[in-house]
């Protein structure tokens, strides 16, 4: 064992306890396990998002960090520890939400920007009807025929999305003249949330991200497990602006013990969706990871083998630990909690526990169809563009069947990103695990079995990221000893099975089809 290695495993031995922090799209919260990967001690946080402007999402940094040394402090209180009993920490992350700031004095040139933000939509519909990548996907094209390598068949379908980070950092270099300036001076640092945190806690002196956060970018080259210098060729961004890239679980240095009292081993940084399929072990391929939180995720492990899709599945690394490296392709539908968070501020239910109840009342929706599209509708339909929509609202609809019809949509975009990935991978599907706050849904939950004819695992903890930056961290510490050690310690709450024949969802999900197909192609800009 290398001698870094032995001395976390030591320190490791003496402080029984792992930190999991998550830094979500809705919620950041801390949980502290000890070696059952039992949760001693919790704390979260209402993650604050910011709208300057109508499509713009953003965070404001001082905030996030002060919540999350906040959760963190708060936590391990609650626990009955102290920060000297903590072994290590592991940081989960949502995805594609960036910022900049200056080199020299940590200051930032502006406010985190979401992966759910919509101000570079122009450009990305401009750059996917432009002449410039119907070339690339034309020489792609001709490339992939004559050498059937993989990169270039993938090179021959990119299409640009606003999640991803490329066209938004494209927005903020032609919109605000200091970050221009700066990457000009070669003064300028570009982070996700994951990075950003880490130069925070270490007081600037560790600037570095790991393959899972850099592979959910856009800008990052998988095949070559680099930052893409085409990528970045074709936007004009210097790949001097971007961190180092480590493995998920890697000794990235230790927070500065003014922050905590003590200097805690950062040991683990993992994107939120990644972080997830770690937690539900999901280590084999063909195993999948339904996360529906915010939005709803489907990933796929595909082992060893990058999988290039035609319908707009993304290909992204799992975690990279020594020579282990996993691959998964995902699908995601951007809106589910969202869903049902809007529903709430309507004043449609009073509390999440009874809109199962609310839905089940009733023998169908009456035909009122929902189209959950806040953020755009994405794989395998792929329209930013297309509006959030209720049809087929009659004077004898209620609240009840508006809810249920909000549900439903939610199961009909599951079957929509099960059907896909089915056509698509190659890999024959095994276990189907679920998580994250709408898998508490046993409604959705049900209809979502029957619709794919497949079993459903439920954790007993739904708030698997948390868990995932957890057992990586413990794994690099010696916490655990191995993924075999980590499969023990998952517990399953229920397993949804089948109940009804998909068959008997047909007419509806039919009419949903229809519906969101009258959604499509609604706005030609930001104003939603």
């Amino acid at each position: 064992m290398p001698r870094c290695e032995e001395g976390l495993a030591s320190a490791a031995a003496a402080a029984m306890y792992v930190l999991g922090v998550d830094v979500g799209s809705t919620v950041l919260r801390c949980h502290v396990y000890d070696e059952a990967a039992a949760i001693r001690g919790a704390s979260s946080k209402k993650v604050e998002t910011l709208h300057p402007h109508v499509g713009w999402v953003e965070l404001d940094p001082e905030v996030l960090w002060t919540q999350f040394t906040g959760v963190i402090k708060e936590a391990v209180q609650a626990a009955g520890l102290h920060m000297n009993q903590i072994a290590g920490l592991g940081i989960s992350t949502q995805r594609g939400t960036f910022i900049t700031w200056n080199k020299k004095t940590g200051k930032p040139f502006h406010n985190f920007i979401s992966w759910q933000d919509l101000r570079a939509v122009e450009l990305v519909n401009s750059w996917n009807s432009g002449l410039t990548l119907k070339v690339i996907r034309a020489i792609s094209t001709v490339l992939h025929f004559l050498t059937r390598n993989d990169r270039y068949l993938a090179a021959s379908c990119l299409t640009f999305t606003t999640h991803h980070v490329s066209l938004r950092l494209s927005w903020v270099l032609q919109n605000i003249p200091e970050v221009q300036q700066a990457v000009n001076t070669n003064n300028c640092c570009f982070g996700t949330i994951d990075t950003w945190l880490l130069y925070k806690l270490t007081k600037g002196s560790v600037y570095a991200t790991d393959y899972s956060n850099a592979s959910s970018t856009g800008v990052f080259e998988p095949f070559q497990m680099c930052w893409s210098s085409l990528l970045n060729k074709l936007f004009s961004i210097p790949i001097s602006i971007y961190p180092a890239v480590e493995d998920t679980n890697h000794s990235f240095g230790s927070v500065d013990a003014e922050i905590f009292g003590v200097p805690i081993p950062i040991v683990a940084l993992v994107a939120d969706q990644q972080a997830a399929m770690f937690g539900q072990c999901c280590f084999h391929a063909g195993d999948v990871k339904i996360t529906m939180g915010t939005g709803t995720f489907w990933d796929v492990n595909t082992g060893n083998q990058l999988h290039t899709s035609r319908a707009g599945l993304y290909p992204l690394v799992g975690w990279k630990i020594g020579k282990e490296v996993v691959f998964l392709t995902e699908g995601s539908a951007a809106d589910a909690g969202s869903t049902i968070k809007w529903a709430k501020k309507l004043d449609l239910f009073t509390s999440v526990e009874e809109i199962s109840r609310m839905a089940q009342s009733v023998v169908d929706s009456e035909g009122v169809c929902f189209v959950p599209s806040f953020s755009g509708l994405q794989v395998p339909v792929n329209d930013p563009c297309a509006c959030t929509s209720f049809m087929g609202l009659k004077p004898s609809t209620t609240r009840n069947h508006i809810i249920r019809a909000m549900l439903e949509s939610i199961a009909f975009r599951n079957k929509q990103l099960y059907d896909t990935i089915v056509k698509e991978v190659q890999v024959p599907l095994t276990n189907i695990r679920a998580d994250g706050g709408v898998s508490k849904n046993s409604f959705i939950m049900q209809m979502t079995s029957d619709l794919i004819n497949e079993k459903i695992d439920k954790p007993v903890n739904t708030d698997i990221s948390c868990l995932g930056a957890a057992f990586l961290a413990g794994l690099a510490l010696g916490f655990w000893t191995d993924k075999e050690q980590l499969k023990k310690l998952r517990q399953t709450e229920i397993v949804y099975e089948p109940q009804r024949d998909s068959g008997e969802y047909k007419l509806a999900m039919d009419n949903w089809i229809k519906a969101v197909q009258r959604s499509l192609n609604w706005y030609s800009h930001t104003s939603h």
